[in-house]
Order: C-alpha cells, then structure tokens, then sequence
C-alpha cells in the first residue's frame, strides 16, 4: 500500500473510529435500551454473548483474505467494503424491530451486524500487519485504541442526547451515517502484490504449537473478559444508584473515551519507552484498582466529579490495557498468515469478552453490581502467573 505513514495511521484511525461508533452503542448504551424496554440485564448479557460470536468464529474471515485477491482489488480492500456495506444496511433495519415480540430478530440482526464488523476488523488488521514495520507496531495500535475510542466518544456524546431528545431510530442512523466516513479513504487503497515468501501457506499455522502463542491467547481471553465485561456494568451501575438520565449516561461513556483515548495513544509511546512487559503490567494493575474504586465509591451519595473522574481512569486503564494486549499479540503473528493468525489471537479476546458480558450480566442480577466488580478485578489477577511464564521463556521485547 504505497501511502504515506500519515495516511496510514488515519486510515486505521478512522476504521477503528467506525468500530468504536458500533462498540460503543453495544458496550454501554444498548443495556440502557434494552432496560428502557422492559428487559432484564439477563436479556443484556444473553444477547451480547451471541452477537460477539462472529468476533470468535472470524479466523475463517482472516483464511479467506489471507488467500484470495477478490475481484482483483487486493486481499484486504474489497473484504473492507462487503463489511461496512452490511454494518450500514443492519443499522438502517434496526429501529424497525420490536425488542418486546421481536427479541430473536433483534439478536439475528445484530449477529449480521457483528459478522460485517468482524469481517472489515480482520481485514484492517490484515491490512495493518501487511504494511507496518515491527518499529511502529506499539504506535499503529494505539492510534487504533485511540481511534475506536474516538468514535465511542462522538457517538456517546450525541446518542444520549438523540436518545433521550429524538428517539432510537436517530440513534440507528445515525451510526448507519458513520459507518461510511473511512469509505473514500478505503476506496482510494492501491494494494500491492504479496511477495512469495508472505503468501499463505497452510504450514504456516504450525506457529502454533509453540507454547508462548497459547499464553498470549490466555492473557487476551482473560483481560478482555475483565475489562469489556466489567465496563458494560458501569453505565447501568451508576444511572441505576444515581438516577442519571439518558444524556448523562451518554455523557460518561464519552468520559471514559477520553480516558481510553489518552491510554491507547499515550500507551504506543509508553510501550517504546518502557518495553511491552511493563505496559501489560500496568495496564492489568491499573484495571483492577479502577475496577475496586468503582465497586466501592458508587453510591447515593457520591459527588458527580468523583464518579467522572473514576470513569475516565478506568478508560484510561482500558486502552493502555488493551494496546498492550493487541501490540503482544501482533508481535506474535507470522507474515505468511497476517490475518488468520491475528484473528486466531483476537478470537481469544472475543471469548473473554463474551463470558465477561454474558457472565457479567447474569451475576448482576444475583449479586449485584458491587459484587460483581469485584469479582472481575479478582480474575484479573490469573494474568500474572502467565505473563511470568512467558516472560520466563522468552526475552522482554521491547518496541522500537
């Protein structure tokens, strides 16, 4: 892909930007809609549990853009399009469905929805582990955190407000209408032809029967069951102890984008500093304590400043958190099966973010909200003795 690094970096910037406008819909504020229905945070975590099935099952999506140039454009670019054309046409559909007699249809068209996503996700990391020097992969992914943060932020800030002020269908089409803003900048890619020694090869995925590739996957799993699991909580926590409206809610989801944004891209840079053992460390460390501090300040009485500020510090240890995460795991990742081997490792983080939102949403409603964040930021705690394992057997990396 013959463009400039500037180009690049906003080109993922802005499919992440498109990502973060769906996550942060499905992450904090579809709960809220759901519970504005009539349903439980049982029904929440059920429907999150399967709509994040094809982030699990795209592996198959990564083989297939690993080994097939579609329609001659390239073995990213037209697998990019297919993906946000099913994402706009899914949104414009949704508002049309009765969550009351129409529950399973909802979930069947968010499952399409998710499928759309996972497929232009893949193929963007495809695309980004193609054309990144291993000196800028700390920096490439946290313009991506930095960039689906981003979009959690603008679509947070407007679809309280649309919520609250219009209705749920402005909210639909409104992340229809953003889902195409990387559509010119997709158009315009000119990918060029592999090498032969980065073209797929199935004996390839016998990388994977090295032992330090399955202890990135468990730490993936793991950390992404924390941290996605413990922040669908945090909206529906605190409008439930503090009676925020819909606009308020919107409002600190955009807070804690901030924080994430702040901790993805500050993130890249403190990885190159540092080294990427020590920015995982910190990122698990400062998760549980944010994850604690929520579970213990919120209450009636608690001043509005210090529930923003608690938000924005536990994004923050969000997207340090996961650039850490994805730059392991893009360090891990064979050239000759960019995509598929990628996928094979973000499928792990999938996993953990379904059993974080379906096992989340169901302790809620037994032990509540308190309760249940603590328990995440125990289970967090399982990272250690793997990060010490693989960094017993191999050498820190540091990013350059």
């Amino acid at each position: 892909m013959p463009h400039s690094t500037n180009f690049r970096y906003t080109l993922f910037g802005l499919l992440y930007f498109t990502q973060g406008t769906i996550l942060s819909y499905f992450a904090a504020l579809n709960a809220l809609y759901f519970l504005s229905q009539g349903l439980t945070m049982t029904s929440v975590g059920i429907f999150s549990a399967i709509a994040l099935i094809p982030f699990v099952v795209k592996i198959f999506l990564g083989m297939l853009s690993d080994r097939f140039n579609l329609f001659n454009l390239g073995y990213r670019k037209p697998y990019i399009l297919i993906g946000l054309a099913i994402q706009f046409i899914c949104l414009i559909i949704a508002p049309f469905i009765n969550l009351k007699t129409g529950y399973w249809g909802f979930v069947a068209l968010a499952f399409i929805l998710q499928m759309g996503m996972a497929l232009y996700d893949t193929c963007t990391d495809g695309l980004a582990l193609d054309t990144t020097p291993t000196r800028e992969q700390a920096t490439i992914q946290g313009f991506m955190v930095g960039g689906r943060a981003v979009g959690v932020i603008v679509t947070a800030s407007l679809v309280g407000i649309l919520a609250d002020k219009a209705s749920w269908q402005a909210v639909f089409w409104l992340l229809a209408g953003l889902t195409l803003l990387p559509l010119p900048m997709v158009l315009w890619i000119k990918e060029q032809e592999r090498p032969v020694q980065t073209r797929f090869e199935w004996s390839a995925f016998k990388a994977f029967r090295s032992l330090n590739i399955w202890l990135v996957a468990a730490v993936g799993l793991i950390s992404f069951m924390v941290i996605v699991g413990g922040n669908q909580l945090i909206n529906p926590f605190i409008q439930d102890t503090l009676q925020i409206s819909l606009s308020t809610a919107g409002f600190l989801t955009t807070v804690w984008g901030i924080g994430v944004v702040v901790g993805g891209v500050s993130g890249g840079k403190l990885i190159s500093r540092l080294g990427l053992r020590q920015g995982i460390w910190l990122g698990l460390i400062l998760a549980s304590v944010a994850l604690l501090l929520l579970s213990l300040a919120i209450n009636p009485d608690a001043s509005r400043l210090l529930v923003y500020g608690l938000v924005m510090f536990f994004g923050l240890a969000y997207g340090l958190y996961q650039a850490s995460v994805f730059a392991l795991a893009m360090l891990h990742t064979s050239p000759i099966i960019a995509a598929s081997m990628f996928a094979i490792l973000m499928a792990f983080t999938n996993v953990g973010q379904g059993i974080g939102l379906g096992l989340g949403g169901s302790l809620v409603d037994k032990i509540g909200y308190p309760a249940t964040m603590v328990l995440f930021a125990a289970v967090n705690l399982a990272v250690i003795p793997l990060l010490l394992f693989l960094y017993r057997k191999t050498r820190p990396v540091k990013s350059s």
